[in-house]
């Protein structure tokens, strides 16, 4: 009888099959990489872009969009009694205007598209919706609002004009967001943590299972397994 003699693999195979799974797994990552980097210039994208045109409607018209008490007299397209109150803010509350009642910071988007300064034909009505406001790229609308809901929830901060990102977005994008354009804190700078949730239940506080934030001393949650993919921040303006 003849043996049959079983022949391994190289020493050359073996570094050839580590090299082609050291490459593929080098591309995963770098592909990785680059969604992730994609999708945080487009986050900063959207915000200023929508800031620039808050700024130059503010030169042109001498108002804020929303606020704007002439502007179904000086834009074309929008309908009757679609002008704020021109009090200097852009409300989220109910605003009394001629006898109506008027969202300001959902008519901005009508004010700020009817007259070029962003793209899109967003139409003014009370509630927020595909129609009436910008998405951000998970889907979910952003706000251009003169709120306190900004930083830390425990917290009575200031009211000020500020331009929520929309949630959805995850932690780890956030984060990097807030230290590209700003210090890479989420409760200090000019980018912060919101827990703004259109239309559901706030985001969870800082601290909690799934938070986006730490517990103070204050950091955008990265670790620990808890990371969360509903995130959001805003910039203060």
């Amino acid at each position: 009888m003849k043996s049959t003699q079983q022949q391994g693999f190289t020493l050359i195979e073996i570094a050839i099959v580590l090299v082609i799974i050291g490459l593929l797994l080098g591309g995963i990552l770098k592909g990785q990489e680059l969604i992730t980097s994609a999708r945080v210039r487009n986050l900063i994208s959207q915000q200023d872009g929508i800031k620039a045109a808050f700024y130059g409607f503010q030169d042109r018209y001498r108002a804020l969009p929303g606020d704007y008490a002439a502007a179904t007299t000086n834009i074309q397209g929008l309908g009757a009694n679609q002008n704020g109150n021109n009090n200097g803010r852009v409300e989220v509350a109910a605003t009394p205007v001629g006898g109506s009642v008027v969202e300001e910071h959902i008519l901005a988007w009508a004010h700020l598209s009817r007259s070029g300064f962003i793209n899109g034909n967003y139409t003014f009505a009370t509630t927020e919706s595909d129609l009436t406001t910008p998405k951000n790229p998970y889907g979910r609308q952003v706000r251009l609002s003169y709120d306190a809901n900004y930083g830390d929830p425990a917290v009575t901060n200031p009211q000020r004009h500020n331009l929520k990102s929309g949630n959805q977005i995850p932690v780890e994008i956030t984060a990097e967001v807030d230290r590209k354009i700003d210090d890479g804190n989420p409760m200090t700078g000019s980018f912060v943590f919101t827990n703004f949730n259109p239309g559901g239940a706030v985001l969870l506080a800082p601290g909690g299972a799934q938070a986006c934030v730490t517990a103070a001393p204050f950091n955008w949650q990265l670790t620990g397994g808890t990371t969360s993919v509903d995130c959001g921040g805003t910039s203060l303006m």
